[in-house]
């Protein structure tokens, strides 16, 4: 009797360049080509690959060499471009080629930040959804009028092709992708074994630049917002806040927004859904019960500012990302 053969590994190919940042190719390095033998699946077959085999510059003041060319992407399920050197200037014909060949083939095109760039040039993302860093958007909606971009917003995923935010974000798109391939349970373990959140949603807003001045020793606002964390599941007022922190409360208004870039009662209301979170995804608690056990003083009012924060229901979120 023959047995049957175990599954192939999921082979991802990034794309390393000369003049790169290495957070993102570090994060989609930790995410697919560290061995986890604990998880009992086959995990991702991971290669990096450039388009010459002489030492790329690395931000930073260091080089890299990588082992593979650009040939290595025909062999790619999923290919993933961590951004391009220069968001002004063309992306080389060697490269757009490679990425449209993957793409015909049928593997998966994935960028992160400016590397959206990259896969516009391709014509992969022509009347399409697409993000990229906020700072970006403009200038690639400049270049690129066929694609349809949307600044405001973590990640988007349309289907074979994904695009990401900022650098963070790109890590939370590439979480996306193991909750995708292998379900919430293995996604969640492994944002714990990296201590990220093991969800953001991709309709979530980008953080947009918001003045933050420096903490200072024994700082008033933040003993008034460690006290709120205490007291989630309570009416928390901005009154109750200004007296915790010993202010008034035009003061304390003035001096928390200075500080956070958002007011008291926003702060608080999205501190409560992303407290809702871990219920949403380990209990089967109903949503009004968890509503009330984070502060929320009614099912349609929990309902609202988790839909306005989170682009989707808590009964769709515990559905799509439940362990």
């Amino acid at each position: 009797m023959l047995l049957p053969l175990p599954a192939r590994p999921h082979r991802v190919a990034v794309l390393a360049f000369d003049g790169m940042a290495p957070f993102e190719l570090s994060c989609v390095v930790e995410l697919f080509g560290l061995p986890r033998p604990e998880l009992e699946i086959p995990w991702y077959d991971l290669t990096v690959c450039a388009e010459t085999l002489e030492p790329l510059r690395v931000v930073g003041g260091f080089t890299m060499t990588a082992a593979h060319g650009l040939d290595a992407l025909a062999g790619a399920d999923t290919v993933i471009v961590p951004g391009v050197a220069d968001v002004r200037g063309p992306v080389s014909a060697r490269t757009v080629q490679a990425l449209r060949e993957a793409h015909q083939r049928g593997a998966r095109l994935v960028s992160i930040c400016s590397g959206a760039f990259a896969l516009a040039a391709a014509g992969l993302l022509d009347g399409r959804p697409a993000t990229t860093h906020w700072r970006y958007a403009e200038l690639l909606q400049e270049r690129f009028p066929a694609v349809l971009v949307n600044p405001s917003v973590l990640y988007v995923d349309d289907g074979d092709v994904l695009t990401s935010a900022g650098s963070a974000a790109g890590l939370d798109l590439l979480i996306h992708l193991v909750r995708r391939d292998h379900g919430p349970g293995v996604a969640n373990t492994v944002a714990r074994r990296l201590v990220v959140p093991p969800h953001r949603d991709g309709g979530q807003a980008q953080f947009i630049q918001a003045a933050v001045t420096p903490v200072e020793d024994d700082d008033a606002v933040a003993r008034a917002m460690a006290w709120a964390m205490e007291h989630l599941a309570e009416p928390i007022t901005v009154a109750a806040l200004a007296g915790v922190a010993h202010m008034a409360e035009r003061t304390f208004i003035r001096r928390f927004k200075r500080q956070t870039g958002t007011s008291p009662l926003r702060w608080v209301i999205s501190q409560r859904v992303a407290a809702s979170l871990p219920l949403l995804e380990s209990t089967g608690a109903p949503v009004e019960e968890i509503g009330a056990a984070v502060g929320f003083e009614s099912p349609v009012t929990f309902r609202h500012h988790f839909t306005r924060a989170m682009r989707t229901s808590p009964s769709a979120y515990r559905r799509a990302f439940s362990a």
